[in-house]
């Protein structure tokens, strides 16, 4: 994120002589009226910090307000606040950075008259239209790094390793870091699981003599005819469902037979933090840099995509609402297959 605040704002200011504006937490600052100018001074010195300077919220709808009102919980609609706002500060733009669930609510404020351009950004690279998002590259390698780390205790004391990534409804960051740090088996959202089918492929291994096998689990896969699996969110407020547990529950089902130790990793917010990978920052500031081209060309309710290796603009009716997963002819799971991994099925 730091990335992308940083290319827009030095390439709106020295290449266009703009003004440029920063919402403090995403669409919240939009609605409370919280935001900062971005100067070089202020954006000086972020390319390499993980996070952002501005904060980030995936829970503020301006379209679905969360309010009080007489003790309960209800949805208001704050849209037009947010457009007196954009009024207010005679925005020319506003470019919105963020995954499928940001391009939908960017969409939805473009059709009520404010000037919109998208910037990609998810670890779980489901975005559609566009063949990467920036983010993805640095969990790809936390979770590599990770599965990498876990070979060696798990060839050591001959366990069953089941580490969990993340990725949401799609399998990307489980298939490539699997296939990366060398897996023996991979589940991903796209393939539902069999369990019988993941023990028969760690006993078959241990057969030929490994006794190991490490596998990777996307927190969004389910098993056949089965129901996706939630964390309980503790405390009180208004809590969204969180994906998370499917590592444990496999685990759970693979010692059942007393031959297999297993043990489980759940990565979480590991992959999120950090510095971003070289590749990511140079994808987030070539982002940015095209975001502020389109919003200079007026070429507004656009996102930029990333098709073929180069920068395009894509309507953001063709993002909003959807998700981009991993297709079943995926070249990636080609590859996987060929290597002798295994999906979780028969």
């Amino acid at each position: 994120m730091n990335a992308v605040i940083r290319g827009v704002a030095k390439t709106a200011i020295h290449r266009h002589g703009m003004e440029v504006v920063g919402f403090l937490d995403g669409f919240e600052g939009l609605i409370e009226k919280r935001f900062l100018f971005l100067d070089h001074a202020r954006v000086s010195g972020i390319l390499t910090m993980g996070g952002t300077i501005l904060g980030t919220s995936n829970r503020a709808n301006p379209f679905k307000r969360l309010v009080i009102d007489e003790g309960a919980v209800k949805e208001a609609d704050a849209s037009d606040d947010c457009l007196q706002l954009y009024g207010d500060l005679r925005l020319e733009a506003l470019i919105c950075v963020g995954g499928d669930g940001t391009m939908a609510i960017a969409d939805r404020l473009s059709r009520k008259g404010a000037r919109i351009v998208g910037v990609p950004k998810t670890i779980d690279k489901d975005v559609m239209e566009t063949e990467t998002t920036f983010g993805f590259d640095s969990a790809r390698a936390v979770a590599t790094d990770a599965i990498d780390k876990l070979h060696t205790t798990a060839q050591s004391h001959h366990r069953v390793m089941v580490v969990e990534v993340m990725g949401r409804n799609a399998g990307w960051l489980a298939l490539e870091s699997g296939i990366a740090g060398g897996g023996d088996v991979v589940v991903i959202p796209e393939i539902p699981f069999d369990i019988e089918a993941i023990i028969g492929a760690v006993r078959k291994r241990s057969l030929y003599g490994k006794r190991f096998s490490i596998v990777v689990v996307a927190e969004g896969a389910k098993s056949v005819g089965g129901e996706q699996v939630f964390q309980h969110s503790p405390g009180g407020g208004v809590q969204q469902p969180r994906l998370g547990g499917v590592g444990r529950l496999i685990a759970e089902q693979i010692e059942k037979h007393p031959e297999m130790e297993c043990r489980v990793t759940i990565l979480g917010h590991l992959q999120r933090g950090g510095p971003p990978t070289p590749c990511d920052r140079l994808l987030a500031t070539q982002f940015a840099v095209k975001a502020v081209e389109l919003a200079a060309n007026q070429q507004f309710n656009h996102m930029v995509a990333q098709k073929g290796g180069r920068l395009v603009p894509v309507p953001l009716e063709r993002v909003a609402g959807k998700q981009r997963r991993v297709p079943l002819d995926s070249p990636l799971i080609e590859a996987a297959l060929a290597l002798g991994m295994h999906l979780g099925a028969d």
